[in-house]
């Protein structure tokens, strides 16, 4: 019966420390954006991870990539699916 008067007391100081870090997270924004940081990793990269550097290399294009895009059209985009699709049903019956 004792141990009740440690504990009580106890729990009161927790209940308080809780409470008074939930208010704190509130007034500093903790709460402002709670599904951002979920999308945020599913990309591969984030611009604000990268060095200035990389940056600027990343926000000019080369022209070696423009002209390869040109030249090669079909390459890489994924849009001439449908010869591939119908041999492996082939293969498989």
């Amino acid at each position: 019966m004792s141990i009740l008067y440690l504990l009580i007391p106890l729990s009161l100081s927790l209940l308080g420390l809780a409470v008074w870090a939930f208010f704190w997270a509130v007034k500093h924004d903790q709460f402002d954006d709670l599904e951002g940081p979920a999308y945020r990793i599913l990309f591969d990269e984030d611009e604000n991870d990268l060095p200035p550097e990389a940056r600027k290399r990343r926000q000019q294009p080369d022209s070696d990539d423009a002209e390869d895009a040109q030249d090669n059209p079909g390459i890489d985009t994924g849009t001439d699916n449908a010869s591939t699709d119908s041999t492996r049903m082939d293969r498989d019956t």
